[in-house]
């Protein structure tokens, strides 16, 4: 009959009172520390979670959009907490300032409409007289910035209503107010280039501040922000302009 030999292996970090007093003694090495798995925690369903205000809080305005088509979400709270985001939403869209437009002043409207205007709004002010070119070329522009940035106040007024005996040889001339101060003026049409076009007014009324507002974040850009999101809506323009014309000479 052969040797059976048995070898017993004991929990992991057990130990012998023997092994205890010859580690005192130095005889053997510090015992290892028992190994212990850091506890398990179950990952997050993104179903299981609270659809609270902070769940809400979380979704970007494409996702909201997509939730109110959801035929799943049927959860009551969750949509009155919605409900009451968006309404709140709404009233934040509401108490911004929208022009929209060039809007014609006379001198008397001077004052109340420029040097009085809301806290915190950009007014951007055309001196111009009917019949010269230049000033209808910068018009058309401040026309078209004037409806891609509501939040900034675009008006006109003939030269001579704002300052009395103003040579015509400076118009157009445009000037930029913020909380009632002048902050800057442009004098000529070569002031925005060698061809007037809206990027480059918008890019040369942006260079010292933050003019131009398109109403889309609560508060108030940096300059360099905001001339960000000029040169952005240029190559747009371009690209979109490309494939029209792709599109043409394909037909």
């Amino acid at each position: 009959m052969g040797d059976y030999h048995f070898v017993y292996k004991d929990v992991e970090g057990a130990s012998t009172q023997w092994d205890d007093i010859q580690r005192k003694l130095g005889n053997l090495p510090p015992k290892a520390p028992v190994f212990k798995p850091d506890p398990f925690t179950p990952g997050e369903d993104e179903g299981s979670k609270s659809k609270d205000k902070d769940w809400i809080d979380e979704k970007t305005q494409d996702e909201l959009d997509d939730l109110e088509d959801d035929p799943d979400l049927n959860d009551d709270r969750f949509l009155q907490e919605y409900r009451k985001k968006r309404m709140a939403e709404m009233r934040e869209v509401a108490k911004v300032v929208r022009f929209g437009s060039v809007i014609p002043i006379s001198g008397s409207d001077f004052v109340r409409e420029v040097s009085q205007a809301p806290e915190d709004i950009w007014v951007v002010v055309l001196l111009y007289k009917d019949g010269y070119s230049g000033c209808q070329i910068l018009l058309q522009c401040l026309d078209e910035l004037a409806t891609k940035y509501p939040v900034t106040k675009f008006v006109k007024i003939i030269s001579t209503d704002c300052i009395p005996n103003y040579p015509d040889c400076n118009l157009p001339t445009v000037l930029v107010y913020h909380n009632g101060a002048l902050k800057s003026n442009y004098v000529g049409l070569h002031s925005f280039g060698r061809r007037c076009t809206p990027e480059g007014v918008a890019l040369t009324l942006c260079q010292s501040d933050p003019v131009l507002n398109d109403g889309r974040s609560k508060k108030e850009q940096s300059r360099e922000a905001v001339l960000d999101g000029v040169r952005k809506r240029f190559l747009e323009k371009v690209v979109a302009q490309h494939e029209d014309d792709d599109g043409s000479s394909s037909d």
